[in-house]
């Protein structure tokens, strides 16, 4: 999706070693509020500490109705270090009083770290208004374009306004923001979204005519504006109509390697006469980790049906075991029973040339549904994940229809 978006929930176990010249370093438990710094705008979103039951911590980063968990956290002398659930990315910081300082971290590109500050007991998102006015409503559906000087991008915004609190996320094409959460202060829209990897920070403000006119930050370099026009039946393109097979072919045909290095191809014994799901997916990428969520326990729940999931992993780096690392954690982090190939990496022309049937790789997630004969039905391109509401709801049940009816054909063997 577009350099996107979305966030979410924290958990996190503190490890911390002591000698008899060292001290154990504790964190308050409760709300704290941290703050990343993109481009000169500071980019809120809170997290909750409380004790697990290990006598180390739990951390959730919260974003609207998501928590999200972190449990990888290590705590020495006065600094901490918190690895960001399945993406490659920490935050370091030093422990000082009722404050963290310290850095997110992108490792795989040192050029995206950004400061980071956290403070204990503050509950707000963004900070609240100064103003007695009236508060303005954003409430509502509405059809938006982000513009860059290089491109527009059409997508569908949905917010929740109650008194000065929002939450509300963006569809595009190619998936959705996330959960996005946060107010109206004097009179402006401010939306954020911390997911461990991406940082979303929008802004806007109402015109006369009922209009929004924002801005829309990402990271330390993107910038888009935005405008919206409220528009209940705003809408996008069918997701099956964005990418599809190559004038003459009717199949899928590949020979990855598992996260072990075992070759894997469509013609093994596994999946013939089977219904297959191919996820074009990245452990980097935020609709991807909820496209996997669900995938997961439904694979356990539909498996005997006779229906099989590969997982095309498109890594950040070229390179095998950085790949396969990233993969087997996302497998242990969301105890996925299904298998996972590496195919190569994230950019999305290098993409469409492994699978060279495909018009082109629009978007990751996208999702390949494969008949008993061996022949591609359809090709989802995007996710509306669990942030989107309805959207979601209607994801899982057209889902559920399509492998329903290819589980009812009856065909010879492959």
């Amino acid at each position: 999706m577009i350099k996107f978006l979305a966030a979410t929930g924290l958990a996190f176990v503190l490890l911390s070693c002591s000698t008899d010249k060292e001290s154990i370093n504790t964190l308050k438990t409760g709300i704290w509020r941290a703050t990343v710094e993109i481009q000169g705008q500071e980019l809120p979103f809170n997290f909750d500490l409380v004790k697990d039951n290990n006598g180390g911590y739990d951390v959730y980063i919260i974003n609207a109705s998501e928590r999200l968990l972190l449990d990888e956290i290590t705590i020495k002398d006065d600094s901490v270090d918190i690895a960001l659930h399945v993406f490659d990315a920490n935050i370091k910081a030093e422990i000082s009083g009722d404050s963290l300082i310290g850095t997110f971290i992108k490792n795989y590109d040192r050029r995206a770290d950004v400061p980071f500050l956290a403070v204990y007991g503050q509950p707000y998102r963004f900070k609240k208004s100064q103003f007695s006015d009236e508060i303005p409503d954003f409430s509502g559906k509405y059809e938006v374009t982000f513009t860059t000087k290089d491109d527009t991008t059409l997508a569908v915004g949905i917010f929740n306004q109650v008194k000065d609190s929002v939450t509300g996320t963006f569809l595009t094409e190619t998936g959705d923001y996330r959960y996005l959460q946060g107010n109206v202060s004097d009179g402006m829209l401010k939306l954020s979204t911390f997911d461990g990897n991406h940082t979303y920070l929008f802004t806007a403000s109402k015109r006369a005519d009922g209009t929004l006119s924002g801005e829309y930050y990402s990271g330390k370099t993107y910038m888009a504006l935005w405008n919206a026009t409220k528009n209940e039946k705003a809408a996008l393109s069918d997701p099956e109509s964005l990418t599809y097979l190559k004038p003459g072919y009717e199949k899928i045909e590949f020979t990855f390697p598992d996260v072990n290095g075992k070759p894997v191809s469509l013609a093994d014994d596994k999946y013939k006469n089977k219904v297959v799901i191919l996820q074009l997916f990245g452990t980097w990428c935020p609709n991807c980790m909820d496209e996997t969520k669900f995938l997961a326990p439904w694979y356990r729940d539909n498996h005997d049906r006779g229906i099989e999931i590969i997982g095309l992993a498109y890594e950040r780096k070229p390179e095998f075991d950085y790949a396969s690392a990233r993969v087997k954690k996302m497998i242990d982090k969301f105890d996925v029973p299904y298998d996972f190939v590496i195919a190569g990496t994230n950019n999305k022309e290098a993409a469409a040339k492994t699978l060279p049937q495909l018009n082109k790789v629009v978007a990751f997630p996208t999702t390949i549904f494969i008949g008993k004969d061996g022949k591609v039905k359809k090709i989802h391109t995007g996710f509306s994940g669990p942030g989107t509401g309805e959207y979601y709801d209607q994801f899982i049940q057209h889902f559920n229809e399509t492998v329903n009816e290819l589980l009812s054909e009856n065909i010879a063997s492959r």
